[in-house]
């Protein structure tokens, strides 16, 4: 399992995030005799979600990154923002898939020490793992109607965690790993299975061990590259907002320059 995390440094409070904890999923042909409208959408979303992560390691771009920690009445009272390069490599290591994120600092520089306790936060632009096939069977699903987006029409599907049932999100602390009980809605274009929006948090707040409220909203938006390629809906947008006992944070990951780069490689033999 590959585990990412949220951290704060105050109170010894972390917050993991599964980024990706799956292996040998494939995807179930669709009956022609399906005639279940919610499970044909969620079907074609879990056909996206499955192209997305085929393509999600041929391609790099410029993350910005905006930590606030946050005082009474929502005033900021710290703040730092960072700019990195930032790629997702997927790897397929003695059968199972992983996906590892990797942020390098775009002056070549490290990134400089904190000087107060802020929000680390990492892999919530994939979220849409929840539709993953591996994932899915752990929510319940249902459709709260439609909503127009810029001029498109997505339909609004609402899901929660079942406890006890594979979750792509967890909370670490002291060593130990909770699963998060995750629940909200994704606007899903009811033609194609794309994601649209994502809002996400908990059900009910963990204060034994340090969460009081998770609340994240992540947006999709339409990326072109040049030549003969379809269009494709990749991260554009991730807020993270945690409050602890004692403390706000919220973060905000701004993806933007997507480019696509393959790696082709050819053996020759050398004859004597």
């Amino acid at each position: 399992m590959r585990r990412r995390s949220l951290r704060a440094r105050e109170h010894n409070f972390l917050a993991g995030f599964l980024l990706v904890v799956f292996a040998g999923v494939a995807l179930l042909p669709v009956s022609a005799a399906a005639a279940d409208p919610l499970q044909e959408l969620l079907n074609r979303a879990s056909q996206q979600v499955t192209a997305s992560l085929e393509l999600i390691s041929d391609m790099n771009c410029t993350e910005h990154v905006t930590q606030l920690k946050l005082g009474e009445s929502g005033k900021v009272v710290e703040k730092q923002e960072s700019a990195f390069d930032y790629l997702i490599i997927l790897s397929n290591a003695d059968g199972e898939l992983n996906l590892t994120e990797s942020r390098l600092a775009v002056d070549g520089k490290a990134a400089p020490k904190e000087k107060s306790p802020l929000l680390l936060s990492n892999g919530f632009s994939t979220l849409f793992l929840i539709f993953h096939p591996y994932y899915s069977a752990g929510f319940e699903f249902s459709v709260e109607g439609e909503e127009a987006i810029g001029g498109r029409t997505f339909a609004k599907v609402h899901f929660r965690h079942i406890r006890g049932t594979r979750t792509p999100a967890a909370l670490a602390v002291r060593g130990r790993e909770y699963p998060l009980d995750l629940s909200g809605t994704a606007w899903i274009d009811p033609e194609t299975g794309i994601i649209c929006k994502i809002e996400a948090g908990l059900e009910s707040g963990m204060e034994d061990v340090g969460l009081r409220t998770l609340r994240s909203e992540i947006s999709y938006a339409p990326v072109s590259f040049p030549g003969p390629s379809q269009m494709y809906w990749l991260p554009a947008q991730a807020m993270v907002e945690v409050e602890s006992e004692h403390q706000h944070w919220r973060n905000t990951h701004t993806f933007s320059g997507y480019k696509r780069f393959s790696v082709s490689t050819k053996e020759q033999i050398e004859h004597p």
